[in-house]
């Protein structure tokens, strides 16, 4: 009876509640990977369903001519294939971010179940920019709802990088940590999203009548986006690097200087 006592005491001291104990990084990866996959496909249902012209409709309306009745849903295939765009770009954020953790916390864990959360909202958000009539008040907030679900969905993968920052040498790869080229990718890519939804929301607020122009820009920009920054972050990094090893020249050059003078010269 007293060892049974013991064994509880001890399972009890070992369940804690603390957000920085070790989660499985394979399970993290495994459900993150099944709710991107099943966004994805819900998207592709959403599609398929009330966006195919009836055989009817294409030899009444439209003369037999299968093309111009697919035109017809052109903005409409224009909203998925931006939605498909940012489900296939978040997934490859986060695909790049748990790639440089080699282990997960329950708080990270936390933070990408908020984030999944939003990414599963995305087919939401490709309904409401392709139900609402053109330029009409709703549309416009459906915009809007979009840019909110994007943002979330962004911010919170941000987090999760902010997070591991924060015990870099238990949760990170050592070339991603603080400080290296990678930490400073990963930085602008993971910053990209927020800031551009974010942008896009007051731009939306602002110019509501070029509020689907800015919301479509947006999604096309981004991909483009993603290339720019790794040039953008190559070049940054190597001129701060010349800038910092002319500097250090020019240290050497006075230490060489000063060693060279005689003890008088110095003085004076």
């Amino acid at each position: 009876g007293q060892r049974d006592e013991e064994e509880v005491h001890h399972s009890l001291e070992t369940f804690t509640f603390s957000l920085s104990e070790p989660l499985s990084k394979e399970r993290v990866e495994a459900f993150s990977d099944g709710v991107y996959a099943i966004v994805a496909t819900l998207l592709i249902l959403d599609i398929c369903e009330d966006n195919v012209p009836d055989p009817r409709e294409v030899e009444e309306k439209f003369h037999g001519s299968l093309l111009e009745a697919l035109s017809g849903y052109g903005p409409n295939y224009l909203a998925y294939f931006g939605s498909f765009v940012t489900i296939g770009l978040l997934w490859f954020v986060h695909h790049s971010l748990f790639l440089y953790v080699t282990k997960a916390t329950r708080l990270m864990g936390l933070l990408n179940i908020l984030s999944l959360a939003f990414i599963g909202g995305l087919p939401l958000a490709y309904q409401l920019t392709s139900e609402f009539a053109e330029k009409s008040h709703n549309e416009i907030e459906a915009i809007q709802i979009s840019c909110v679900i994007t943002f979330f969905a962004s911010i919170f993968q941000f987090a999760i990088w902010t997070t591991a920052l924060l015990n870099e040498r238990e949760t990170l790869h050592p070339f991603a940590r603080y400080g290296g080229k990678e930490h400073a990718f990963m930085f602008a890519k993971l910053a990209l999203y927020p800031c551009v939804s974010l942008g896009a929301f007051f731009l939306t607020c602002l110019l509501s009548e070029f509020s689907t122009a800015i919301f479509h820009l947006m999604q096309i920009v981004i991909p483009f986006a993603f290339l720019a920054l790794r040039i953008f972050v190559r070049i940054s990094l190597t001129v701060i690097k010349t800038m910092m090893s002319l500097s250090r020249r020019k240290v050497v050059l006075l230490e060489e200087e000063e060693a060279c003078l005689s003890p008088t010269e110095t003085l004076s």
